[in-house]
């Protein structure tokens, strides 16, 4: 026992959050895979929480002296928030620090499936370029292309910005239009669909945004669209963009998230204008590296003076 506040770390989590918070906490670390266990004693003990996955309002309930949850990573869906704020129990999560690099993936993500560079770069590495002479045309390119941004927080302003070097038109739709935007605004995703040759999600894990990019989205989208998914799998049907992009419905995908991840759908793998990426549009080390340090600030900050630096909107610092 110490006098050490106990944060209780259920299942895995990067390991610069377990370095920083070592040196000030007691930490209580639950094997991945399995449920959290804890007598009641040790639940008892524990203050705080963090989390690179779930904590439903079941755990919340059994840990009745829990101050704080920080979250690794900015979507915080798999947090029983309403349960938290119902206990009074502060949740952080680590947004800005990877907005950057999650905007650079988006763009790269977009060029890749738009000219087909990875197919590119496999045909030369399979010494066809010398044996059968140079690699097709691109039947696509990025040149006056109309894009649209479904979801246009922190992450998708950023791939906006990008996006205007490339000289492209811009329009976006979120639940109501933005004050001070210069982007034309379009009031539904279906609208928006029918606007663009180019569609990106980007949206939050919401029960609106469930399955929002269906057929008829896609139909709309057009023989000519691009449609690229870097927010969460949660918002795509993805037999429906199977389908899409089997009959030519639209012309690509590049994915970076799924439904049922780390599972992904066998008929994507077979299909030759999808562009797969597995999650990876924060991953770097430097930008990890500042998703652990915020997890763990918040943290430390809250037990030395009551304060966070990130708390989400639901269960903010009075």
């Amino acid at each position: 026992m110490t006098d050490k506040p106990v944060i209780l770390v259920p299942g895995k989590i990067h390991p610069r959050v377990i370095e920083r918070l070592q040196p000030r906490f007691e930490l209580l670390q639950t094997p991945p895979g399995q449920p959290v266990e804890l007598d009641e004693t040790d639940a008892a003990r524990v203050r705080g929480i963090a989390i690179a996955g779930a904590v439903p309002g079941a755990l919340i309930d059994r840990l009745p002296n829990l101050e704080v949850i920080a979250n690794f990573g900015v979507g915080y869906d798999g947090v029983d928030v309403a349960k938290a704020a119902s206990r009074n129990v502060i949740v952080t999560n680590t947004p800005d620090v990877l907005d950057d690099e999650v905007a650079d993936t988006t763009i790269a993500l977009l060029i890749n499936t738009i000219r087909r560079f990875y197919q590119a770069e496999t045909y030369l590495r399979e010494g066809r370029w010398q044996s059968e002479g140079p690699f097709a045309l691109s039947p696509l390119s990025l040149r006056g292309r109309h894009v649209g941004l479904y979801g246009l927080g922190r992450i998708g302003g950023e791939i906006a910005s990008r996006l205007e070097p490339f000289k492209v038109k811009i329009s976006y739709h979120t639940r109501s239009e933005k004050p001070g935007v210069a982007y034309d605004y379009r009031p539904s995703l279906l609208e928006l669909a029918k606007a663009v040759d180019t569609l990106i999600c980007i949206v939050p894990k919401t029960p609106e945004t469930h399955k929002a990019i269906n057929a008829d989205v896609l139909k709309a989208l057009g023989p000519n669209g691009v449609f690229i998914s870097v927010g969460r799998g949660w918002s795509v049907d993805e037999p429906a963009l199977i389908s899409a992009l089997k009959d030519g419905t639209i012309a690509a995908a590049g994915m970076d998230v799924f439904y049922e991840e780390p599972k992904v759908p066998a008929e994507f793998l077979n299909l030759p204008n999808v562009s797969l990426l597995p999650h990876v549009a924060s991953a770097s080390v430097p930008t990890r590296n500042a998703m652990a340090d915020l997890v763990a600030d918040n943290l430390i900050g809250w037990f030395e003076n009551r304060t966070v630096k990130t708390p989400v909107p639901e269960t903010p610092v009075k």
